[in-house]
């Protein structure tokens, strides 16, 4: 006891002398459905289907035709409670705020009994001052998540109807919802609409002033970096204060209410390189408060590295070039696609991240795309590209559909970007803004105004909307709220492939092996500017399916995997390229399932290996090659050179050695 007590009184002074304490509100929840009585345990971060999952509920929602079964999740509403203590002391001397960094989608949110935030964008977080509603004792924090189905069927049925992506719903409710549009399901993924506390939550206490962000900018004159930090701190009275940069020391004077300060910082630095290019360096910025004359421990470190970078994507001799310059070097971009590592998102751990970048880069990959149909990442994603000299092209989240544009919808959508540059753009590896993923080709190429009956009307305030968004709102606060201007493109691809010109345009998605009839030719005669997606089916491993797919289902005719086969081609493609490139020859039904699966990985392989060969080869013209895709997010056939278990296929192997024997 004496001991315990000793430690209690350390732990109160340091709590009394520090300006700013956070703790995690990630235990003791529950949670139950909105028109039930029971209440279970609940984890946090997590997803409503993880948590039935875990009390027993449902069994795993990847095993079998389980996704069929449990469609009826997404048209419930759950909630979720816990509660929490506050010491006197704190009540007594510290503001108190409520942090929630990612709630999905529509939640309302109680703090004992009071409605204090209204959520409504899964890529948004969430500040609330809550000093008034806090009290001495249990606090009760509740959180109502209304289904995305029910919050926007209405306004889906009111509505023209929108494409969809692949919400193939009679009244697709995706365009009309901020969340992850996989989720929906695609042509590589289950349909899971989730809900759920999918990020963690803060119960943040400061006294005098609140540390809030701090951003770096800079410019290189040869090996001199001029620094400029923009640092934003809250105080809650007007004073002076004095900070530190490293080795360096501001006065600076705060006024009451959020503060945006400048500092400046200039250093001889060595270049920030790409994989395979250079190498990786990184300066560390550590910032803090002088505190009785003395360096307070760091409120925030950053790694930065410094490189330039441009995009050149303009008309040239032969028609529009897109590749891009590092360091004033034109560098070929070597790499894949990044989607999400699993329907849910919670479940992915450090160590996955970790797993998977490795792999990235010992393919001799030095560029991922993260899709615009997915997530935009956390933070361990981008250090990881830092570090492994991974650039990334980073798609905002819209994609394969129209969406509304009615002002509060728009509201949003700003909010939710504007966070999301200020975010992403502190890192060394952030190489490019994308609006959307294949809008406009599918406005111009795809038949979306005969299809959902268009009006010319209705047409031309479509793409007035269209290119008012992304051409010139979105281009315009990327550039503002960007901290080192990384470079901005409305769409992708830029330009279709359904003409030979074309491939002299631009960023191009070349679908021609696999959406077309072409074969494996197809690749060595279709090379564009930059191949921003291409790609072939192959199954994953036997041994993964084994432990989703019952014995019993394991084969290519079986309700499960007719099921599992996500794309509208089904495995007819894969069958007809078997036949010409077949590594058992014969008949491909003349297989068992297990030779199969082992074939279509090697067909594969063969198509990635040819296909990247041939970009490599047709420098300058081609200066890019992102195959389509890098990983699963579940079991099930894909474009994937990783399996969901992050196991490689016998196509990453051809990859690597691809990408790297051109070194």
């Amino acid at each position: 006891m004496r001991n315990s007590a000793l430690f209690f009184f350390s732990f109160w002074i340091c709590f009394a002398n520090a300006q700013t304490i956070s703790i995690n509100l990630e235990s003791d929840w529950e949670f139950k459905g909105a028109d039930t009585l029971s209440w279970m345990p609940a984890a946090v971060p997590g997803t409503v289907h993880t948590d039935l999952m875990a009390n027993n509920v449902i069994e795993d929602p990847f095993k079998d035709n389980n996704e069929i079964e449990q469609q009826w999740i997404e048209k419930h509403n759950w909630e979720y409670r816990t509660k929490f203590e506050i010491k006197k002391g704190l009540l007594k001397e510290f503001h108190q705020e409520l942090h929630f960094k990612g709630l999905d989608t529509y939640a309302d949110v109680y703090l004992n009994g009071t409605l204090i935030l209204e959520a409504n964008n899964m890529f948004r977080s969430w500040t609330v001052n809550v000093d008034t509603l806090v009290k001495k004792g249990p606090n009760e924090l509740r959180i109502v998540f209304t289904s995305p189905i029910v919050k926007n069927l209405e306004n889906a049925r009111s509505h023209l109807r929108l494409p969809g992506g692949s919400d193939t719903s009679e009244y697709p409710v995706a365009p009309f919802t901020r969340k992850a549009a996989y989720h929906f399901g695609w042509d590589w993924a289950p349909r899971f609409v989730t809900s759920g506390i999918w990020k963690n939550i803060q119960l943040v206490h400061w006294k005098k002033l609140k540390f809030e962000d701090i951003g770096y900018t800079y410019r290189l004159d040869n090996n001199t970096a001029k620094i400029g930090g923009l640092l934003k701190i809250n105080s809650a009275a007007q004073q002076k204060v004095k900070v530190y940069l490293n080795d360096s020391i501001y006065s600076i004077e705060l006024k009451q209410g959020v503060n945006e300060v400048g500092l400046q910082y200039q250093m001889n630095v060595e270049r920030w390189w790409p994989n395979g290019s250079g190498d990786q360096k990184l300066y560390t910025f550590d910032f803090g408060f002088i505190e009785n004359g003395k360096k307070s421990d760091p409120v925030d470190s950053q790694k930065i590295g410094f490189r330039t970078i441009e995009l050149i994507n303009e008309p040239d001799s032969i028609g529009t070039s897109f590749y891009f310059l590092v360091n004033n070097q034109p560098t070929f971009m070597k790499g894949a696609n990044y989607v999400p590592q699993d329907v849910f998102l919670p479940r992915v751990k450090p160590e996955q991240y970790h797993w998977l970048l490795t792999q990235v880069k010992e393919a001799g990959m030095n560029m991922l795309r993260v899709w615009g149909g997915g997530v935009y990442e956390q933070e361990l994603f981008y250090d990881l590209c830092d570090e492994y000299g991974i650039l990334v092209w980073q798609d905002f989240m819209f994609a394969n559909t129209l969406y509304p544009s009615d002002s509060l919808f728009m509201s949003n959508v700003y909010l939710e970007v504007i966070e999301q540059i200020q975010r992403i753009s502190k890192h060394t590896c952030l190489a490019l803004w994308c609006g959307n993923n294949e809008i406009e080709v599918a406005w111009k190429n795809w038949g979306w105004q005969n299809q959902y009956g268009y009006s010319p009307e209705d047409s031309l305030q479509f793409w007035n909307d269209y290119s008012s968004f992304f051409e010139i709102n979105l281009s315009t606060v990327a550039y503002l709220f960007n901290r080192n201007k990384t470079p901005y493109v409305s769409t992708s691809p830029q330009s279709n492939w359904g003409t030979a010109e074309n491939f002299n345009h631009g960023s191009m998605h070349y679908w021609g092996v696999w959406h077309g009839p072409d074969d494996f030719n197809g690749f060595h005669q279709n090379v564009g500017r930059f191949m921003a997606e291409w790609g072939f089916q192959s199954f994953p491993d036997y041994e993964l399916l084994s432990q989703y797919v019952s014995a019993d289902q394991l084969s290519l005719e079986s309700e499960v995997m007719k099921n599992r086969q996500k794309s509208y081609i089904g495995n007819g493609k894969i069958s007809a390229v078997m036949s010409i490139y077949s590594l058992y020859g014969g008949d491909a039904s003349s297989l068992t399932f297990k030779d199969y699966i082992t074939n279509s990985q090697w067909v594969q392989s063969l198509g990635y290996q040819e296909a990247i060969k041939t970009h490599l080869s047709k420098q300058p013209h081609c200066m890019g090659t992102l195959l389509w895709q890098l990983n699963d997010c579940w079991p099930g056939p894909s474009w994937s050179i990783i399996n969901y278990d992050g196991k490689p296929k016998e196509s990453y192997h051809a990859v690597k050695s691809a990408f790297t024997s051109e070194e």
